[in-house]
């Protein structure tokens, strides 16, 4: 957030090379980087990886999946070659420590203010990668390095990790990633409370009666079925992004767009969740997972008979929890947290619905019920804010009929810069050296240390997650859970 200028020089290392984040995201978003005149002439890419490919045979496969995931308007011949010559394959095998000598020896060819290395690796390697990293020295100040998510499978083996890469590393080396922190419309989040006067007296608990953050998927797990059966929806989504989402909408306002002023904040938020005891995990969290289908008109099999995946499997593929927040600002304030797979749309959004007037003295229209003031702050597939209101129907009456402002970011800033996408910035905040938007390592530990008594929760209970239809909005109790405080999810009104 804070703009920090670039270095002159950068050598920026992608361990994982050939693997599927690097290749459909991490590459095209550097070159969308060099095509918009990001990064400075003296910056090199460096793809690791164990398979024996020449330069040649790695420009060839990367260039097959980057036109793949490129738009063809981005697309442009010249700047794509230009930013090929910044590219370069190196043979390492990660697991290798001798190896690592080829690494140093080729960054020491071409010197750089900074060194950062991007971790797209298991986390079973992470200290592999970093004990090796520094036997060679690659652990001085000028190194950065970026950690993948997951980010551990418990509070016990996200410490384990942080204690071994930061024998080398220092706090202000490590950047922990979560690719929805650098998406535009968060961002604007920001600067929509702490940029206006209009919402920040507003934001609270006198005129805000719940919050809702829904991250919506349509996918199943792909060809994922081995990480995602020892993962689930908790750990994959709620842990990382809803978490960090919600200390987005409820952290006060911090004292500057510092990085640690920001995470502090979002610490102090983290602390203030009300921790579950087993009683309540079962009354204000709901799990699922998807049975058998229908997805847009075609059959969708179940999650248990995915590739990969036991027949007996209670790995949750959906989510739903009731999180509040024990401070001044946002007691009695329910957050509900809504993620699932196989779900009718593809969305990530966040509706902060205000109270209604305390006495409403207008008739309302046929079909319009409850108090209508939300705002609306949509992050995917599509990104824009909407102010939900009443406003007088027109006719001979004074019936009110549900209205929105409309701010589509697409539309505002159709003849200004292209919007990033959120690998895009943040591997631009890695080379600058701006943590605001990577997680702070008492951040991480603090979310895992809230999620972990749901996890033993539903590891001891028998009954196994609630199954769900494909193509729906997961188990009845996730609506329920609403309905119960006098609520219900945004897009069933």
């Amino acid at each position: 957030m804070s703009q920090l200028q670039l270095p002159k020089s950068f050598n920026l290392v992608f361990f994982g090379g050939t693997g599927d984040l690097v290749t459909r995201k991490l590459l095209p978003g550097m070159y969308q980087c060099d095509r918009n005149g990001l990064l400075v002439p003296d910056g090199r890419i460096y793809c690791l990886g164990r398979q024996d490919l020449t330069q040649e045979m790695y420009l060839a496969k990367i260039e097959e999946k980057a036109r793949e995931f490129i738009p063809k308007a981005d697309w442009d011949d010249r700047v794509w070659s230009a930013f090929l010559s910044r590219l370069q394959y190196v043979r390492v095998d990660a697991g290798e420590p001798a190896e690592y000598a080829v690494l140093k020896e080729v960054l020491e060819r071409n010197p750089a203010e900074v060194n950062v290395f991007f971790l797209s690796v298991a986390p079973s390697f992470f200290t592999t990668v970093c004990d090796n990293l520094a036997r060679q020295g690659l652990s001085r100040p000028d190194c950065r390095v970026v950690l993948e998510k997951p980010l551990g499978h418990d509070l016990a083996s996200s410490n384990a990790i942080t204690e071994a890469v930061g024998k080398h590393y220092r706090e202000n080396q490590i950047y922990r990633i979560d690719h929805y922190l650098g998406k535009e419309s968060v961002q604007n989040l920001m600067a929509l409370r702490f940029g206006n006067a209009l919402f920040e007296p507003l934001w609270r608990r006198e005129w805000i009666s719940n919050v809702q953050i829904t991250i919506a998927e349509e996918v199943g797990i792909g060809s994922r079925g081995g990480f995602y059966e020892g993962t689930g929806a908790l750990r994959d989504m709620v842990q990382n992004h809803l978490l960090q989402l919600l200390c987005f909408i409820a952290m006060e306002p911090p004292v500057s767009l510092d990085s640690n002023a920001i995470r502090d904040e979002k610490l102090k938020v983290l602390e203030s969740l009300i921790p579950f005891k087993d009683e309540d995990v079962f009354k204000k969290t709901v799990r699922g997972q998807y049975r058998a289908g229908k997805l847009h008109g075609k059959p969708v099999v179940a999650y248990t008979e995915e590739a990969g995946i036991p027949p007996d499997s209670k790995t949750e593929t959906f989510v739903a929890i009731k999180a509040e927040i024990a401070n001044w600002r946002w007691a009695g304030v329910p957050f509900y947290l809504f993620t699932g797979k196989r779900l009718p749309t593809r969305l990530a959004e966040i509706v902060i619905n205000f109270r209604d007037v305390p006495h409403q003295i207008f008739p309302l229209a046929p079909g319009a019920a409850g108090a209508p003031a939300k705002l609306v702050i949509r992050l995917q597939p599509d990104e824009y804010i909407r102010l939900y209101l009443y406003a007088k129907q027109p006719g001979d009456t004074m019936e009110l009929q549900p209205v929105y402002l409309d701010l589509n970011f697409a539309g505002a800033f159709k003849n200004k810069t292209r919007r990033a996408e959120g690998y895009e910035r943040l591997l631009m905040d890695i080379i600058r050296g701006n943590q605001s938007l990577f997680v702070r390592q008492d951040e991480l530990e603090q979310a895992w240390r809230w999620v972990e008594p749901i996890l033993n929760a539903w590891a001891s209970d028998p009954a196994g997650p609630r199954l769900y239809a494909a193509g729906t909005w997961g188990p009845a109790a996730s609506a329920e859970l609403l309905s119960r405080d006098g609520f219900c999810w945004h897009d069933e009104e």
